[in-house]
Order: C-alpha cells, then sequence, then structure tokens
C-alpha cells in the first residue's frame, strides 16, 4: 500500500487552436470550477429570492456586482498583500492575462464594498447589506471549495512536507523538492464544501426570519479560523514570510475571526431586532 499519492493532474482541460491569428487559447480547470461556482451560486440564489419573495430580475445585477468585486479584490488584493512593489513598477500587471495571483482576503474586501454599492441600489426592497450577504455567504462558501479544488489541479499553493498517507507528491510542481506532502488545498476544499451545508441549514431554519449578521459570523469564523491553522501545514507563498512568526494569510485571518465573532455576538444578543 503506498503511503502517498503521486498527484500528476494537468491544470488543462483542453486548448482552442489559434483561430485568425489569435490563441491559442487553453482551457484550464481552474477557470471551470472558477466560473461553476459563479453559476450554481446564482442558482442557489435564484431559490432563495423566490422562497423570499424578492425581485427575480435582480438576480442579473447582483451576480455582475459579485463577479467584479470578487476579481477586482481579489487581484488587487494579491499586489496589495504579497507583491506591493509590483503596483508602482508594473501596475498593467494587475488586470493583463494570465491573472496569476488571487487573495482571499482582497475578495472580501471587494465583496463588502461591492455588496455594500448593491445594497444601497437597492433601497427599499428589503434588499439590505446584510439581508443579501447572510444569504451570500452559501455561494461564497461553494465557490472558496471550487477554487481551492482548482488550485489542487494547479499543483499549486502546496503543503510542508508529510508522512501522512494521504500526502501527495506535485509532480507538475517543479518549485519544490518532490517529496510528500499535505494537501493542503484539498483541506480547505473540503471544508468550505461542509461550510456550505451548515450555511444552508441555518437560512433553512430562519429563512426571512435569519438573525441578521449571524450566517456572516459564521463564515468569517469558520473560514479564517481553518485558514490560520491550515497555513501551518503549507509553503509560504512569498519569501518575505519565512521572517515572521505568522505569515500574511495568518495575520489577516485575526482581524476577520475577531469581526466574525462580534457578528454572531450581536446577533443572538437582539434576535428580534436583527431578523427585522
Amino acid at each position: 500500500m503506498l503511503s502517498y499519492i503521486m498527484w500528476d493532474a494537468s491544470p488543462e482541460i483542453f486548448t482552442i487552436p489559434e483561430i485568425a491569428g489569435f490563441g491559442p487559447f487553453p482551457v484550464r480547470w481552474y477557470g471551470l470550477l472558477f466560473a461553476a461556482g459563479f453559476l450554481i451560486g446564482q442558482q442557489i440564489m435564484i431559490y432563495i429570492f423566490k422562497k423570499e419573495g424578492k425581485t427575480l430580475e435582480d438576480i442579473d445585477s447582483l451576480t455582475l456586482y459579485m463577479v467584479l468585486s470578487i476579481v477586482i479584490g481579489a487581484r488587487l488584493g494579491h499586489f496589495l498583500f504579497y507583491e506591493p512593489e509590483v503596483l508602482f513598477k508594473n501596475p498593467l500587471e494587475v488586470i493583463l492575462p494570465p491573472y496569476a495571483g488571487l487573495a482571499s482576503h482582497g475578495a472580501v474586501i471587494g465583496t463588502v464594498t461591492g455588496l455594500w454599492l448593491y445594497a444601497r441600489s437597492r433601497r427599499g426592497t428589503g434588499q439590505t447589506f446584510f439581508w443579501v450577504t447572510d444569504r451570500l455567504t452559501i455561494t461564497f462558501a461553494l465557490g472558496g471549495s471550487f477554487i481551492r479544488f482548482g488550485n489542487l489541479m494547479n499543483s499549486e499553493i502546496v503543503g510542508r512536507p508529510s508522512d501522512v498517507p494521504w500526502a501527495f507528491i506535485f509532480k507538475q510542481n517543479t518549485e519544490f523538492q518532490q517529496i510528500p506532502r499535505h494537501p493542503a488545498q484539498l483541506y480547505e476544499s473540503i471544508t468550505c464544501f461542509i461550510l456550505t451545508f451548515v450555511l444552508i441549514a441555518i437560512w433553512n431554519k430562519y429563512k426571512a426570519a435569519t438573525p441578521r449578521g449571524l450566517m456572516v459570523g459564521v463564515f468569517l469564523v469558520w473560514v479564517f479560523t481553518l485558514r490560520f491553522l491550515f497555513e501551518f501545514l503549507k509553503e509560504n507563498q512569498e519569501a518575505f514570510e519565512a521572517n515572521y512568526a505568522l505569515n500574511m494569510g495568518q495575520i489577516l485571518s485575526i482581524p476577520a475571526v475577531l469581526l466574525g465573532l462580534y457578528f454572531i455576538i450581536q446577533s443572538r444578543r437582539n434576535p428580534l431586532e436583527a431578523a427585522s
């Protein structure tokens, strides 16, 4: 019985050949999973909007706000937190392909901004900032699971060396020694997938009476507590992180967890007011 798993998956599904001087264009698992997160998430929100009597026409606007805010936030967050020098030396790299580098903490900041703008544009419809954000956490958790699985297909964000029986050797990743490592991407993918069903259960229990901020709080505490812990099993993404006791992912996770705890406490202290 093998004491490790040989992971040699290709990050590309197929390649679209050159057409009229354009291309070729590789179609990658990461991009497919990223898009699937949005498409399935949209169907989840349609179901929720129907159940709570909201205008279905708003779904398209909400999706557009989310796509733009998540991608822009994650992209800018990567350079702000991990490669700030690029913003000054070559700022066009932020918007030009191949779009390598997305930061989940940046995605959170971008999402908050996008949802605040969306809620302002829907005043009087009952779609307050927390009404929308609480319910979207279901799609965020599912999308996070897909994205981390995409990281696995890319053989990136690898774990530290390990002798556990489920350790992976990432043959496609030549940056690190070809030795068994924690499949840290898979850990995060599985736990985000579980969180999706936890959040569905919370919404299914309360529906329109969901305490304001409860699902946001659970999401932040779950995702970023585990992110903090999983970082101990992962290789640092940038060289400068080796000089610190905690890496950047862990440092940024602490305020997210504290904010999540605050939302949970507030949602339970004033359940009638929170549900109004």
